[in-house]
């Protein structure tokens, strides 16, 4: 499994994903259940962190973000 398929499914899945936008170093996502979303499995598909707002996410991937993203973006 790739990074981005790991993050997705780390994110409870493509039908939990509401929307994603890469930022500079990291992913901002928009969750439908946070509850859904696994923090230890993101960081085990190679996030640096997590940080949660709610059903906010952002996933710091570092640099290649905006590739990531694109790729998220083919699977959803």
């Amino acid at each position: 499994m790739d990074k981005a398929e790991a993050i997705v499914k780390a994110l409870g899945g493509s039908a939990n994903i509401l929307e994603i936008e890469p930022c500079a170093t990291r992913l901002r996502t928009e969750v439908e259940d946070e509850t859904l979303v696994n923090d230890a499995a993101l960081k085990a598909a190679g996030a640096y962190g997590v940080m949660r707002a709610g059903t906010v996410i952002q996933v710091v991937v570092g640099p290649e973000a905006d590739v990531i993203a694109s790729d998220i973006d083919d699977i959803l």
